[in-house]
């Protein structure tokens, strides 16, 4: 996770490097970091490929299940399905809202004049805001409750849109600031969402669960994406950072509601 962080900042802030090499050797600049990521993919393919010996899936199929004495999960007898689309619903909406507010950002910046070194920093930002507060959401999770957390990363949301509604198109500030919160309401709802799923599935269908929630939540994002340049389009930035906000509220009563049908907290 923290490796992942660490590339995630990092990789923004070589857009504008990596595209004055792309304008080098005659290629669009914007295409630069594809090409970082192309190399870094193919590196740790190679990587994998040829060091990581034996295969583990093979020392999977050849071992038999262990038993973690350290694993405190209480067992699940029965998956409380209920619970699972209440988990799933906040990523998927989560999912939805922050994709469709970010991918507009750099297009936003663009036309408000910011440089590609601008746009690399507001997104290296965010996407820190999304996964380095992780271990300490984990606790929270814990400690005060996956509704309220999940409660929290809709207002949190919410926030991202007004602040991101009302900023200056100039003001890298206020820019940056909507898009931490952006990231922060995501990993509040992705964890809580997670954590509500985990608490509500027998293990041997939890992996099965978790699967399906990914593909929904990646449908989720690509028509949260697409979405927002159809709105932009139609009407502006500001007005999908508002809607997006608005949007993001509806995690507050579905939850809500759903924990008191099914007793969870």
């Amino acid at each position: 996770m923290f490796a992942t962080t660490f590339g995630a900042v990092a990789g923004p802030n070589l857009v504008g490097v990596m595209g004055d090499f792309a304008a080098s050797i005659g290629v669009p600049e914007l295409a630069g970091p594809f090409i970082l990521s192309a190399f870094a993919f193919i590196t740790a393919g190679l990587v994998l490929w040829f060091l990581m010996r034996p295969d583990p899936l093979y020392v999977a199929l050849n071992s038999e299940t262990p038993h973690d004495d350290t694993d405190t999960t209480p067992e699940i007898k029965e998956t409380n399905r209920p619970v699972v689309i209440t988990g799933a619903f906040i990523m998927v909406l989560t999912q939805i809202v922050m994709l469709a507010i970010m991918t507009m950002t750099p297009i936003h910046m663009g036309h408000h004049g910011h440089s590609l070194q601008a746009v690399g920093l507001v997104i290296g930002f965010h996407i820190a805001a999304m996964y380095m507060p992780s271990p300490i959401t984990g606790i929270l999770v814990d400690k005060i409750g996956r509704i309220k957390m999940a409660v929290a990363g809709g207002v949190t949301l919410f926030a991202a849109g007004l602040v991101a509604f009302s900023a200056p198109g100039e003001s890298l500030f206020f820019i940056s600031l909507a898009l931490i919160l952006l990231g922060l309401g995501w990993n509040f709802g992705l964890i809580s969402g997670t954590a509500l799923i985990v608490d509500a599935t027998k293990p041997t269908e939890r992996a099965k669960m978790q699967g399906t929630t990914d593909v929904f939540i990646a449908l989720g994002g690509a028509s949260g994406s697409a979405m927002s340049g159809m709105v932009v389009a139609g009407a502006s930035f500001e007005m999908l950072s508002f809607a997006g906000g608005l949007f993001s509220l509806l995690l507050i009563p579905v939850v809500i509601r759903g924990a008191r049908k099914s007793r969870v907290h």
